[in-house]
């Protein structure tokens, strides 16, 4: 990177780490440290909620996954607004009325300490270990790219927002994520901006969708019906979005303490609402942006040679193997690919490109049979890197062809983006930890001072846990996935559990607590030993939980009577 560009990184960075200091100076207590004091207007929620979900993997994995697989990713957010309206009528109210500082209180005051304390626990594992990823994500990538060590980019990934984290929490969090969301959306509009105005003559934005959908990659909707019926196994539909995106959203955003605690820190039942409504509204089109950069770097490369693999370390590595000579072979091929292109791009020298569309289409199936043949050597050769490129492709982009100054400000917002989710997600284990489990079992009787001193502590610790976590994850593939899979091993369940609280009335505190672990038995089966797609297991944990605590309640019941 150029002397400017390391200028606006460290301006950037430096300005958003002051600021969040700077809002969270007057946090004295454990109200202000975990729920802002209860005083943020909506929009400041419906911010903190956005900022709690897009993480550094949102926006350099996204263009990626449209990149490779198309658009139809955003399907996974259709079930997100009718997800917000269930939260407002059900979960908002019952929160707030309780004055609750994490979600898992009421589930005492509904079942008993089991039943909150293991809810609780399955948070903190999922949570702290897709904070890790969050860590992780960013700084494997930005060290393959700016050639940084990868432990030390995870300790200044996670180091740095450990320290506003520790000064302001809550407070801080809500402020840095408002900063954080204008330069994030800033630099990306200029991308897409850019992108747009180096396309070749005679391409403006209406060409470059029209090339998208020709390529395939603007299915946007998708059916999930083959010739067989419906699959099952496939990733993304119209259905697995609708159903499984429901479950999911609703289990994240009504159990996940991350998620939960934006919104306690509402001024109100209706600021709270307002907020999540909001993010119900923003967060499809958000999605939709994202990804559409993604195919717009696609239609960039349609008449730009890309990378003969986007992750060059692995190429270099690849070439100290015995497989030597068939990269240098495919690098080859990859350059007369890329001398047909540009005698392609001479001979239609602003003339319309549809004439030559097909042409195109042929050499970009020419580049990916090479990036095919180049990925299935990176997997038979057995070095450690990481086996796909997907979450390369977007920040090699901007290191390629981004002029100075935009470089380092993208750069910028792949830290600020991480932060945004890191640090709401340690201020949320901090609060349950303190309030569910230290509060509940080491000391009952904690004073005010004690409280605070302790939810700073805690937030050192797991900041300090998801970094050593960062240290040893590896090959997780396209991480939006991974991130997003992880939180499937356990939402459902959690849901479930919420869902039996909330309109099961008669069903008791034992029989939830042997529900919930059979159902987390079921949906960690289901992902091991079938290939049914990870979003449909969020409907089946709760809809198992939920199942098994009305059978079990029957049978505990049948057992009372008996023994009367």
């Amino acid at each position: 990177m150029s002397f400017l560009d390391w200028s606006v990184l460290f301006f950037t960075i430096f300005s958003v780490v002051l600021y969040g200091v700077y809002k969270g100076r007057s946090t004295k207590d454990i109200d202000g440290y975990y729920r802002s004091n209860r005083q943020l207007p909506w929009y400041m929620v419906m911010l903190g909620v956005v900022g709690t979900q897009a993480s550094a993997v949102t926006f350099l994995s996204g263009p990626g996954q449209a990149y490779t697989d198309g658009m139809r990713f955003v399907q996974y957010y259709f079930g997100l607004p009718l997800a917000m309206v269930v939260l407002c009528i059900t979960f908002v109210p019952i929160f707030h009325k309780l004055n609750v500082y994490t979600a898992y209180e009421f589930l005492e005051k509904r079942f008993d300490k089991k039943t909150r304390s293991f809810t609780a626990f399955l948070f903190l594992l999922s949570r702290a270990l897709s904070t890790g990823i969050s860590i992780y994500a960013p700084a494997i990538i930005l060290s393959s790219i700016l050639g940084w060590n990868i432990y030390l980019t995870n300790m200044l990934m996670g180091g740095i927002v450990i320290l506003y984290s520790i000064s302001g929490g809550a407070r801080a969090v809500a402020y840095t994520q408002q900063l954080q969301l204008v330069i994030i959306f800033a630099g990306l509009f200029l991308v897409a901006l850019l992108l747009v105005d180096m396309m070749p003559e005679g391409i403006g934005l209406g060409a470059a969708i029209a090339i998208g959908r020709d390529m395939g990659k603007m299915n946007v909707i998708t059916s999930g019906m083959t010739e067989e019926g419906f699959n099952w196994n496939d990733r993304f539909n119209l259905l697995s979005g609708l159903i499984g995106g429901f479950f999911l959203a609703l289990s994240y955003f009504g159990t996940d303490q991350s998620q939960v605690g934006r919104y306690l820190s509402g001024s109100s039942i209706k600021e709270s609402r307002m907020g999540l409504v909001m993010n119900g509204i923003v967060k499809i089109p958000m999605q939709f942006f994202i990804l559409f950069i993604g195919v717009l770097v696609f239609v960039f490369y349609t008449f730009n040679t890309p990378p003969l693999y986007f992750n060059q370390v692995a190429v270099d590595e690849l070439k100290s193997t015995p497989y030597r000579d068939t990269v240098i072979a495919l690098e080859k091929a990859h350059m007369l690919v890329a001398k047909d292109k540009q005698s392609l791009l001479e001979k239609m020298n602003g003339r319309d490109a549809v004439l030559f569309g097909d042409a195109f289409k042929e050499i970009k199936v020419r580049e990916e049979s090479i990036r095919t043949s180049i990925k299935a050597l990176i997997k038979t050769s057995g070095i450690s890197v990481e086996q796909s490129d997907t979450n390369y492709i977007f920040i090699r982009f901007v290191m390629d062809h981004m002029p100075k100054g935009l470089v380092g400000l993208l750069i910028a917002v792949i830290f600020l983006a991480a932060w945004g989710s890191i640090s709401a997600a340690l201020n949320s284990l901090s609060s349950s930890t303190l309030i569910d489990f230290h509060k509940q079992y080491i000391n009952t009787d904690t004073s005010s001072e004690e409280a605070f001193r302790l939810s700073r502590l805690y937030t050192l610790f797991w900041g300090v846990f998801c970094i050593v976590f960062a240290q040893f994850a590896t090959n997780l593939g396209s991480l939006i996935e991974a991130v997003n899979i992880l939180g499937s091993w356990f939402y459902g369940v959690m849901l479930g559990i919420f869902l039996v609280a909330f309109y099961l009335k008669h069903v008791g505190g034992n029989a939830v607590f042997y529900a919930a672990i059979a159902g987390e038995v079921a949906v960690v089966s289901m992902y091991a030993f079938t290939d049914i797609g990870w979003l449909w297991l969020n409907a089946i944990g709760a809809l198992a939980v939920v199942a098994f605590s009305y059978v079990v309640q029957i049978f505990l019941g049948k057992q009372m009577a008996q023994g009367a």
